[in-house]
């Protein structure tokens, strides 16, 4: 790689973003331009080294927005398609940006088992718990009772926790973030690209049109963010609020909320926070920390080193079955077998 420096002008296309004003999407999009040079810097991956694939849905828009190469695939399919780019290129840092309908309902398995195998691709998931482009519908991730255009009573379905799915489905890399938190954003996939496996980083996005202020609860604004979030960094102690005065602790097989200097619990009693905890028991309960019970947890929630990486090990295995193989060229193919002169 030459020693040129990228600029996230550099990822910028010249295309016109056309999501609505307001949309949580262009905030990540703004995070995501902002992380690619340094994730350049820290692969040592020249520009062109870099695919974005996309399904359908306004997340699927993204990759016209970006300066690198782009799939823009079919409905649900394009963490299969990106499985397929990154084994047969595995130098390429692949990006797929999905939805919450995308990747969770028609794309499920496609999602599962690509965390499953364990392929290392960098997942953006848009999360705005509801179908935008469609104009409304209910997705997999909207709240229990949220009344919607296929749901005019209010659903009945409990929704998934993104977060949850992908440590039960033995993920190794899972992270949250806000829209409005561009920092955040950025710093979590940085770390998403320097992980090898199947990285997840869940954006939680709002949608002005059809549900806005569905995460306002809890990251409205700063000062909401502030007591109702908890940012976890790994080494770190899990405090939160706008005084930095209440923390975790595990007691009785659960998680608990606690003020320090009350009650009798200090700093020594919190939780510190440790990503790579091979164990998923504690990570899936941070995952799955719900407001108002809860503070939510955003940054980096799991962050494991797995030494099955698909795509890692399918080169491995057709380089050794090459190394044995008798056949080194077609010339020894056509010869392999019987044949025949005339």
């Amino acid at each position: 790689m030459a020693d040129y420096k990228y600029t996230p002008a550099d990822f910028k296309s010249d295309q016109e973003v056309k999501w609505c004003p307001g949309c949580g999407d262009h905030a990540v999009l703004h995070a995501v331009q902002r992380a690619m040079p340094e994730v350049a810097d820290a692969l040592d991956k020249p520009h062109y080294m870099f695919t974005f694939v996309s399904g359908i849905g306004c997340s699927s828009r993204f990759i016209y927005y970006m300066k690198t190469f782009g799939f823009h695939t079919i409905h649900g399919r394009a963490n299969a398609i990106a499985t397929g780019l990154k084994v047969a290129n595995p130098d390429l840092s692949v990006w797929v940006c999905t939805g919450d309908g995308d990747s969770l309902a028609i794309g499920g398995n496609h999602f599962i088992h690509a965390i499953r195998r364990n392929v290392d691709l960098n997942v953006i998931l848009f999360n705005n718990e509801i179908y935008g482009l469609t104009k409304g519908q209910y997705s997999p991730t909207t709240k229990l009772g949220k009344i919607t255009k296929t749901s005019p009573y209010g659903t009945i379905e409990h929704p998934f926790n993104p977060g949850e799915l992908v440590i039960g489905a033995k993920g190794t890399f899972f992270a949250r973030t806000i829209d409005a938190e561009v920092q955040l954003t950025k710093d979590v996939l940085v770390a998403a690209a320097k992980h090898k496996g199947m990285s997840i980083v869940e954006a939680l996005v709002n949608c002005m049109i059809f549900n806005n202020k569905t995460h306002a609860d809890f990251a409205g604004d700063k000062a909401t963010r502030a007591e109702h979030t908890v940012l976890l960094r790994h080494g770190e102690k899990m405090v939160f609020g706008a005084e930095r005065n209440r923390g975790l602790v595990f007691e009785n097989m659960q998680l608990k909320v606690v003020t320090i200097g009350e009650d009798g619990y200090t700093m020594d009693d919190i939780l510190t926070h440790d990503a790579h905890r091979k164990d998923t028991t504690l990570h899936m309960m941070l995952a799955a920390m719900k407001y108002p019970d809860y503070p939510v947890a955003v940054g980096v929630i799991r962050d494991v080193e797995e030494e099955f990486v698909y795509d890692a090990k399918v080169t491995e295995q057709l380089e050794e079955v090459k190394a044995a193989s008798s056949i080194k060229c077609v010339d020894d193919l056509l010869h392999s077998g019987d044949t025949w002169e005339e």
